[in-house]
């Protein structure tokens, strides 16, 4: 479907997002995908990140009743919150175990009880599966950078070389797996990863066993100050390492072998982990290492990188777009390092490739532009500051401002169109205040068992109540004020927020017009940004005479 025929559909979502909206699982979204022929079809996206028109399926959903009760995984995800808090991956690696056979004591039977009765009807692979991506969500959505995110996952997937057969792939900090498992995805790699938090790295290994994948090892231990691998040497190793970390063991390690390329400062651990991990490469084998932007300039880190580039190990710099790293909104960079064996051609050996994918939407597509790339020559970066940033090293590409004024004119144009259509009707009302009457709060549904909490966020747990009601009810002035102390600041306590008594239906006629409010801020918002982009443009063209006024 092209774009303009899916944007004509109105709001569209995400999987993870229909998964939110029914309180399940996005592995359950997959499934019903797969299991029910009536399910919509994609309305926009691409193959592997499809996108769904909301209207549609929140009708499906009401048909289904899937959306009006909580399901059996979003309560085993409750009842492990309870009980490990911010410690969450503990508590995974605990199923984990039950699910291979091995269940701990220390589970509570209430959390062990959930997760029988979940394996009786999904297989245990689904269920550990499930459980991770509402993990890695949860970590995403709170800005954490415990785990790698997903579009660093996807990104280094993109651009890490075909794996030989019977090949060995290393992750010196591989967290609870993400990384190096999809990498190394559809092979019959070699897995080995190494992980300083031991829950972290049980989990790892026990999901890596319910995948069935044959060939992994996952030891617990600081990668730098104790080295589990040290005769391994793999044919690709990736990493994410930890970022910012001064104390990585620099004085204990300061005659280690491993520092090839310079001994790294205190400041550099980065480099100490690239160092590390280009160690553990055989002749010919690749390292694709996550780097913040700023590696690739700081003056502390300028010899390391000249040797870098001097000996022909670095073939490639990716600058991510904005928004990929979960914890900050910062580009970071994917460095790409081959240890010679002596067969490279000398055309590449020569050059490193840069790649500039900052302008690009975090989730648009990973292949360069043209304009994107260029290929620098070894002697054109061993200067003073050694900057491997690729947007310093690209030209920039003329711009068809007649071309690019005309279709952003009418992309927004059309927004406006839609804009007006997706207000919803309503009516003349009785006096402001008349549902101020019979109302029931927030904490008194909770303990009724139709308000449960989902990262902090009330959602509907009965069919006796709409979500889209409560939702919008909670982001009314009223109830908003009730969130806020006297001096201003916002609480995230909604407990003493207020809701007018309504029947089912009633609440459903109500939901329906503030599902319809969220869907025209939403849409607003987007036309904000496209309002803001082309009167940029515009200014440009005119400014630079690539545009000139009409008449």
């Amino acid at each position: 479907m092209t774009e303009n025929a899916a944007t004509s559909v109105g709001a569209l979502v995400t999987g993870a997002e229909i998964a939110r909206l029914a309180g399940v699982t996005r592995a359950a979204v997959s499934n019903w995908r797969r299991r029910y022929d009536n399910f919509p079809a994609p309305a926009g996206g691409a193959a592997n990140s499809p996108l769904f028109a909301l209207v549609e399926v929140q009708a499906w959903l009401d048909t289904q009743r899937k959306g009006q009760e909580i399901s059996p995984e979003v309560e085993l995800w409750q009842a492990l919150r309870a009980v490990y808090g911010e410690q969450m991956v503990a508590g995974l690696a605990e199923v984990a175990a039950a699910l291979a056979g091995d269940p701990s004591p220390g589970l509570p039977e209430e959390v062990m009880a959930r997760v029988r009765r979940l394996a009786r009807s999904e297989a245990p692979v689904d269920l550990v599966n499930g459980l991770t991506e509402r993990f890695v969500d949860s970590a995403r959505r709170a800005g954490s950078d415990q785990v790698t995110p997903e579009r660093i996952v996807r990104a280094v997937s993109h651009f890490a070389p075909e794996l030989p057969a019977d090949a060995t792939v290393f992750d010196p900090a591989c967290g609870i797996g993400l990384l190096f498992l999809a990498v190394a995805s559809g092979t019959d790699a070699r897995c080995c990863g190494q992980e300083s938090d031991a829950d972290s790295a049980r989990f790892a290994q026990l999901r890596a066993d319910l995948l069935e994948c044959g060939r992994v090892a996952v030891v617990e231990g600081d990668s730098l100050r104790a080295d589990a691998w040290p005769d391994l040497r793999a044919d690709l190793v990736v990493c994410d390492p930890p970022a910012g970390v001064t104390e990585w063991g620099r004085e204990e390690l300061l005659l280690d072998s491993r520092w090839e390329l310079g001994t790294p400062s205190k400041a550099e651990g980065e480099l100490a982990w690239l160092q590390h991990a280009y160690a553990h490469t055989e002749p010919g084998g690749h390292v694709l290492m996550v780097m913040p932007a700023s590696v690739a300039y700081r003056k502390a880190g300028r010899r390391i990188r000249a040797e870098l580039v001097r000996r022909g190990i670095l073939r490639q710099v990716v600058a991510l777009p904005p928004g990929v790293a979960t914890s900050h909104s910062l580009p970071v960079h994917i460095w790409c390092l081959r240890r010679p064996d002596g067969t490279e051609d000398a055309d590449t050996r020569h050059v490193v490739r840069m790649v500039d994918l900052t302008g690009n939407s975090p989730d648009g597509s990973l292949a360069p532009r043209p304009d994107q790339v260029a290929e620098v020559p070894l002697i054109e970066l061993l200067d003073d500051t050694v900057d491997l940033t690729p947007g310093a090293h690209l030209r920039p590409r003329q711009r068809d401002f007649p071309e690019e004024y005309a279709a952003l004119r009418k992309e927004v144009e059309k927004r406006i169109a839609r804009l007006v259509a997706v207000l919803p009707e309503l009516a003349e009302g009785g006096e402001p205040g008349s549902l101020a009457g019979a109302t029931t709060s927030i904490a008194e549904l909770a303990r009724a068992g139709l308000v449960g909490y989902e990262d902090s966020e009330p959602v509907s747990a009965s069919d006796q109540l709409d979500t889209d009601y409560l939702q919008g009810f909670l982001r009314s002035s009223a109830n908003t004020r009730r969130s806020t102390s006297a001096s201003g600041t916002h609480r995230l306590d909604t407990r003493g927020a207020r809701l007018p008594r309504m029947g089912i239906d009633e609440q459903r006629r109500y939901g329906s017009a503030f599902r319809s409010l969220s869907a025209f801020e939403k849409d607003a918002r987007e036309i904000g940004e496209l309002s803001r982009q082309l009167a940029d443009l515009a200014r440009d063209g005119l400014a630079t005479g690539g545009l000139v006024p009409e008449g």
